[in-house]
């Protein structure tokens, strides 16, 4: 239960950060591409305002010189500007190329504008297919970590997913590798672009003005410093977004599953009321870290506005003092928006980054969990086939601490069937899971036909086995294509002599659309005992040498479940069956019926035999045949008044009427 909530530590951005970049590396041959489209396209953007100064410069001087004769040379005017007084307007003047009488040169300020018109197209171009090539950049990692998660969920043990809320998981890969997808798309190419820009706006600052270049700085320390500190709160609050979503996202998939149970026992309000109460945290954690984050991008415009203000006063003053031109006054502004900007975009993409890291962080640790043990590298194959299953001294645990089962022996022969009862908890289940090698055993072997089952590689050792458990699972499909699934290769007469053997083409015959019916995943449309035959038509169909039953018969009338006996007993022949019951009227024909107690077995034999042993089979035989008695020896007490509690409709009601013995 501990797994949907909050880390009580941020997470380790750095090193996150770093593999999920490095999953980029087998594109890296279009990241470069990327890369060197990026550097020319800045290149192209942070040249404009250079040369737009230019044309600043051009209109300028153009209005300077319509205020003087024509055939004043330009020392002369700044001569008489200066004789005038105005020795600041002299100095600015001698720094520009005023032609005295001559208006704005327009053939020039057309080709400056040409020029940065052509540098902001292309610069454009070069952008948008940059944008391409990194969406297929991005898209092909993704595509290979759902993959990747994909196979390393078939590479996880059973007891992984029987720790992990199954919402929980199906969060962190749905969700969580969406988010790391929409991470990429919308930081990746703004961040290199914005990096670039910094440094390319930073160099062109430092030529225009030195000066005016270390103004600007000053912002960057303080900007990382308020960055820092916002991100610090942050990173926190979106861990806890994602682990509450997966929270949240297993109790609706709990309550969906069980929806119709939540019905029959009332608990509609107590459902909502936990809907709720992890709606409300993952509200919280939500918004807590938007709005952490999100004082970034105002913190950053307020330290950008301050440094532009600066700049426009030092550089009023150099322009005043003829120290500097208009023109690279008014790019070296333009500079500085341009240099403030990528950082606001590069702090703005803080919390995008802490989510995108944050959910990676979930995947990897999906793709870090210990694997089952390797397959073999010269494994072991069944050559002869009959079913024949040994268990020589097994001894299992789920924890180290609690023993369940201890040495145990038994040999299943070909063609019988093998019982296994006893009290919940007593390790019936573990014992079949164990030959399906779902659990490593602790110590001893099972061997299959004289092989050793950790010899063989699962899927072959699986392949030999047909299972159908009590609960049944039929997936989104026909009826057809859900008895194919025990063999992908049956032709349609094998499918439908399944079908007939196991009496499922009894009820299919009375639907519209036949072996076409759709059924959806949980089999609504159908009821509980045709759902169960259809999954033992799907182990008929798989024609495997050992067969495992647990509970499968449970939701087939009586009527069915002889008659499924009867076609099992046919397909029983030369292979061995291992039935989990607690309806003891079921294996009263069993060859060998093993009663397991603590994981041990205390009894075997025959159904005769061990009810005339009178020891724990004959136990829970009588006290499930038993009970009517027993309620009539209750009633009879109850007769005689002595009421025991329980007895009687309610409380002060009128006593049952006992019926005559």
């Amino acid at each position: 239960m501990t797994a949907g909530m909050p880390a009580e530590k941020s997470m380790n951005f750095g090193p996150s950060a770093r593999r999920l970049l490095a999953r980029l590396s087998p594109q890296r041959g279009q990241v470069l591409a990327v890369a060197a489209l990026a550097v020319l396209s800045v290149a192209c953007t942070v040249i404009g305002p250079k040369i737009l100064g230019r044309a600043t410069d051009v209109i300028f001087t153009g209005l300077l010189g319509k205020q003087f004769p024509a055939g004043m040379t330009h020392d002369q005017a700044v001569a008489a500007v200066r004789a005038s007084g105005n020795a600041n307007v002299a100095d600015m003047l001698a720094r520009m190329d005023v032609v005295p009488g001559r208006g704005i040169d327009f053939t020039a300020l057309r080709n400056v504008l040409l020029v940065v018109l052509a540098l902001y197209v292309v610069a454009s171009l070069l952008m948008w297919l940059q944008g391409y090539l990194l969406n297929g950049v991005v898209q092909a990692t993704i595509l290979r970590l759902r993959a990747d998660v994909e196979d390393k969920l078939n590479r996880l043990p059973l007891p992984y997913f029987d720790g992990q809320p199954r919402g929980e998981l199906l969060s962190r890969v749905t969700n969580d590798i969406d988010n790391i997808s929409q991470t990429l798309s919308q930081t990746l190419s703004q961040l290199l672009t914005s990096l670039l820009s910094v440094i390319g706006v930073l160099t062109m600052m430092f030529v225009i003005s030195p000066l005016l270049a270390v103004v600007a700085l000053v912002a960057i320390p303080l900007s990382v410093l308020v960055t820092r500190l916002i991100a610090k709160r942050s990173q926190r609050q979106f861990v806890a977004q994602w682990t509450h979503t997966g929270a949240l996202n297993g109790q609706i998939e709990e309550a969906y599953t069980g929806h119709e149970l939540v019905k029959v026992f009332g608990r509609q309000q107590e459902v909502q009321a936990a809907f709720a109460a992890k709606n409300e945290e993952l509200f919280r954690a939500s918004f807590g870290a938007q709005f952490v984050s999100g004082i970034i991008m105002p913190s950053m415009m307020f330290i950008g506005n301050l440094s532009y203000v600066a700049i426009a006063v030092v550089g009023g003053l150099r322009v005043a003092s003829g120290a500097m031109s208009l023109g690279d006054v008014q790019a070296f502004i333009q500079y500085s928006r341009q240099f403030t900007q990528p950082l606001t975009q590069v702090a703005s993409m803080a919390n995008l980054l802490q989510s995108g890291v944050a959910s990676a962080e979930r995947v990897f640790a999906v793709l870090d969990a210990a694997e089952q043990s390797p397959e073999p590298a010269r494994p072991a194959r069944v050559t002869d086939r009959h079913g024949r299953v040994e268990f020589e001294h097994v001894s299992f645990r789920y924890q180290p601490d609690k023993p369940l089962i201890e040495d145990l022996s038994l040999v299943a022969d070909p063609g019988h069937t093998v019982a296994i009862v006893g009290p919940t908890g007593a390790g019936k289940t573990t014992l079949v899971n164990l030959v399906m090698r779902f659990y490593e055993l602790d110590a001893g072997r099972i061997t299959l036909d004289g092989v050793d089952i950790t010899t063989m590689r699962r899927d072959e050792l699986r392949g030999e086995i047909g299972m159908v458990l009590q609960d049944t699972w039929l997936f989104g499909g026909t009826i057809r294509d859900n008895i194919a699934y025990g063999n992908p290769n049956a032709t349609e007469e094998q499918i439908l002599a399944a079908a007939r053997a196991t009496f499922v083409d009894r009820f299919v015959r009375s639907l519209p659309d036949g072996y076409d019916t759709v059924i959806d995943e949980e089999g609504s449309n159908v009821s509980a005992g045709e759902r169960q035959l259809i999954t033992i038509a799907r182990a008929f169909l798989a024609d495997p040498s050992l067969l495992i039953l647990d509970e499968a018969t449970s939701s087939v009338d009586t009527r069915t479940e002889v008659l499924l006996q009867r076609a099992m007993a046919a397909l029983r022949e030369d292979r061995t069956s291992f039935v989990i019951a607690h309806r003891l009227s079921t294996i009263r024909d069993a060859d060998l019926i093993l009663v397991m107690e603590q994981g041990r077995i205390v009894e075997q034999g025959t159904h005769q035999e061990l009810l005339a042993a009178g020891g724990a089979y004959a136990r829970l035989y009588h006290a499930q045949f038993s009970a009517a008695a027993v309620d009539l020896d209750e009633a009879a007490a109850a007769g005689a008044g002595q009421v025991p509690a329980g007895v009687g409709p309610r409380a002060g009601g009128p006593r049952p009427r006992i019926p005559a013995s």
